[in-house]
């Protein structure tokens, strides 16, 4: 597992660990929480950000920013998330709770793209992230 900087501005490939997600994400002013009260990679019922890819902790952080919107992650890189190569597990999406906030950010900034097969509304960013309304929570692909 590649941890720790890239080096650069450039990298964002770099895998990190909880702990090191977990400190990004804290001096940005975003919590997160689990039904389960952990951060056990192997447990659904668990938030955790083991192999989180630093350009989709980059990307949370960019997106607190530009939205102003509180922020509250509530599903990471654990179990129980539909796999594929964009997926939870391979470090490329974060689960947000809904907001108001966060929903007029998403929403007023960037172009509604189609329906996900399960029928979640889509919102492209120009970088190519995608921000799915699943309803009781965003579900963004970090893709840049």
């Amino acid at each position: 597992m590649v941890t720790g900087s890239s080096g650069g501005s450039g990298g964002g490939s770099g895998l990190l660990t909880h702990a090191q997600a977990a400190a990004l994400f804290t001096a940005a002013g975003i919590t997160w929480s689990s039904s389960g009260n952990c951060s056990d990679r192997n447990s659904s019922s668990c938030t955790s950000f083991d192999g989180l890819r630093q350009a989709s902790a980059d990307g949370a952080v960019a997106l607190r920013r530009a939205s102003g919107c509180a922020m509250n992650i509530t599903g990471g890189t654990e179990t129980g998330h539909a796999s594929g190569t964009y997926s939870h597990w391979n470090g490329y999406k974060l689960d947000f709770a809904m907001s108001s906030c966060l929903t007029g950010y998403v929403t007023g900034t960037f172009p509604y793209s189609g329906q996900r097969g399960d029928g979640a509304a889509l919102y492209t960013a120009h970088s190519g992230n995608i921000y799915a309304n699943e309803g009781n929570h965003w579900d963004v692909t970090f893709l840049n």
